[in-house]
This record gives structure tokens, C-alpha cells and sequence, in this order.
């Protein structure tokens, strides 16, 4: 992956990132399976193209997965600054698209949000941005935690996608009632852009990026090579 062509990688990167928001956006948008579906949406998007795309990229499609990475000491600072940018763009280009494929803003286009009246049982829980933060911290760390082990590590051999898109699936699972699981700063900033809507926003850019850290150093300190 390193020795890749930059503009090939960021080619793969923008097309795996749009990918990953349009249709795991969208699924949310249009409320396709419910949790089950939106977290399986998400889950075998990432698989498929860390199939696709891993020899071009590594398909980290996820700024936080990158910042990880560039803290474990994979990748060079330039290379991850220049798939920060076509994530991010590539996360914008799938909230207009997605815009566009519904007529307007629909269904919120699947815009991560913390839950403000979520009821579990006879309680009522209401997600403060703080526990939004830790919520998101806690899954990025799983997420990036498998990306270094089962991939760059390559723990995982060839299954190291589907290990991959399972951890994210799992992560939606939990944590999309309580923050929407986005662990990908990209994958909330198109929906937010394109619906106009930035409500806590920071949440899901400080807590993913906590999440890698914390992983990243893990996987060199303690649990790595």
C-alpha cells in the first residue's frame, strides 16, 4: 500500500468513501431493514470494497482509520493528509448525491445525530454530547483496533475484510440508537453538509479520532508487533 501511487490510492479512497456514506446514509435515510439493515448496509460496503480497493489504499475510507494508521507508524503524515482531504470529499459528494436520489432532504439523508428521547424499557435516555464522545470513542477504537491487527498487521489473511465490515456492523448495532455509530468523521460531514444541519458536530470528529489514537497506540506499545 505504501509503495502505491498516491493518486491512485486517493482515486480509490474517494470512490470507497462516497460509496460507504451513500448507501449506508441512505439505508438510514430510507430506514431499510432498520438497525439491522443499516448496520449490514455499512458492514458489507466496507467489506467489499477492503476487497476492492485494499491494494490500492488500503481502504480506510474513514479519517479516523487514517489517523490511526499514521499514529501505528503504517503510512507517512503526506499520504495520510491527502486521504483525509478525498475522504472527506467523498463523504460531501455522497450527501448531495443522496440529496439528490431522494428529492431533498429525506429522512434527515441519514445524518448521524445523538439520540435526544431514546426509550429502553421504562427509562427514558437522553445522549449529552459527552456521552456522544465516549459512545463514538469507545466503537472507533474497535474499528481502527481490527483495521491494524486484522489488516496492516495482517492477522486476518484474506478474511481480513469481512473481519473488518463485521466490527463495523456490530458497532451499528450498539451504538446507532445512542449517536447514530458513525466512527467515521467523513460518513456524518456529507449528510450534515448537504442537509445543512451541524448540530454537534465536533462529537463525531473528536471522539473517532480519540478512538484511532487510543487504538494506534495499543497496537504499537502493547498488543502489536
Amino acid at each position: 500500500m505504501a509503495g502505491t501511487r498516491l493518486s491512485s490510492a486517493l482515486v480509490a479512497e474517494f470512490i470507497g468513501t462516497f460509496a460507504l456514506v451513500f448507501v449506508g446514509a441512505g439505508a438510514g435515510a430510507l430506514g431499510a431493514g432498520g438497525l439491522v439493515g443499516v448496520a449490514l448496509a455499512h458492514g458489507l460496503t466496507l467489506a467489499g470494497f477492503v476487497y476492492a480497493f485494499g491494494h490500492l489504499s488500503g481502504t480506510h475510507v474513514n479519517p479516523a482509520v487514517t489517523f490511526g494508521v499514521w499514529l501505528a507508524g503504517a503510512i507517512d503524515l503526506r499520504r495520510a493528509v491527502s486521504y483525509w482531504v478525498f475522504q472527506l470529499l467523498g463523504g460531501i459528494a455522497a450527501g448531495f448525491a443522496l440529496r439528490y436520489s431522494l428529492g431533498g432532504v429525506v429522512g434527515g439523508l441519514g445524518a448521524t445525530t445523538l439520540a435526544g428521547n431514546l426509550v429502553v424499557g421504562a427509562e427514558r435516555v437522553t445522549v449529552t454530547p459527552a456521552m456522544g464522545l465516549f459512545v463514538e470513542g469507545v466503537l472507533t477504537f474497535f474499528l481502527v483496533n481490527a483495521v491494524l491487527h486484522c489488516a496492516v498487521g495482517g492477522k486476518a489473511g484474506n478474511l481480513a475484510g469481512l473481519a473488518i465490515g463485521l466490527t463495523l456492523a456490530f458497532s451499528i448495532l450498539m451504538g446507532g440508537p445512542l449517536t447514530g455509530a458513525s466512527l467515521n468523521p467523513a460518513r456524518t460531514l456529507g449528510p450534515a453538509v448537504a442537509s445543512d444541519n451541524f448540530a454537534d458536530l465536533w462529537v463525531y470528529f473528536a471522539g473517532p479520532l480519540a478512538g484511532g489514537a487510543v487504538a494506534a497506540v495499543l497496537y504499537r506499545k502493547v498488543l502489536g508487533r
